[in-house]
């Protein structure tokens, strides 16, 4: 076994047992991402939730906000969660109910701004993305589902929820690094990195 390998078991072992398959990978990799955009959310302080490095770009709690109802407008969209707080009853079908959940979740960012507002929004989206995803059959996740104009499949969408989370939580890390915060999860990294090498460290003394 390769010391890269044995440093990420020891890094992850203390994760929830994994389902098989390609639902159990799925879920590993949200563990991840959900864990981290959820520290940034909370490292912010909430009179910062307010800035934006470019008067064009969003705000941090724009930023979040549109995680959340992008989240929550997926799962809308698959009809797993009818997201009647935050959009009603929505008119049309197809294309035009796309736009209305669209611009409606434009306005949200306008409005909900309250930090803890904005983390109850962000944590129910991703709380409704684990249950929806961990409950779809493998036969709904094979199920046709027209996005973007384009015929895919429900799988895809939920992939599109996880990369759509990874681009912003890309986008807070640089928004934490102009604020000059370090990235929350630094001391954890550290100690897990010292633990590892302290193991290496002591298999060595014994090999020898």
């Amino acid at each position: 076994m390769t010391e890269y390998n044995f440093a990420q078991r020891e890094v992850f072992s203390s994760m929830s047992t994994r389902l098989p398959g390609f639902k159990g990978e799925y879920l590993w990799e949200l563990d991840i991402a959900e864990r981290q955009v959820l520290a940034l959310a909370e490292a912010f302080p909430a009179e910062r939730y307010g800035w934006r490095p470019a008067e064009t770009a969003r705000s941090v709690s724009e930023v979040l906000v549109h995680i959340g109802a992008g989240g929550r407008s997926l799962l809308a969209l698959l009809g797993v969660d009818a997201s009647q707080d935050l959009y009603g009853k929505l008119e049309g079908e197809g294309l035009a109910k796309v736009w209305a959940m669209f611009k409606r979740n434009e306005s949200l960012g306008k409005s909900i701004t309250d930090k803890a507002e904005v983390l109850a929004l962000l944590r129910k989206s991703l709380d409704g993305i684990r249950t929806a995803f961990t409950e779809a059959s493998d036969t709904e996740l094979d199920r046709p589902e027209m996005f973007g104009g384009e015929s895919t499949t429900v799988r895809r969408l939920y992939m599109r929820a996880l990369c759509h989370l990874h681009e912003h939580m890309g986008q807070l890390i640089a928004y934490a690094r102009a604020m000059g915060l370090p990235a929350p999860w630094q001391g954890e990294w550290e100690a897990q990195r010292k633990a590892i090498e302290e193991k290496l460290a002591a298999s060595k003394m014994n090999d020898g």
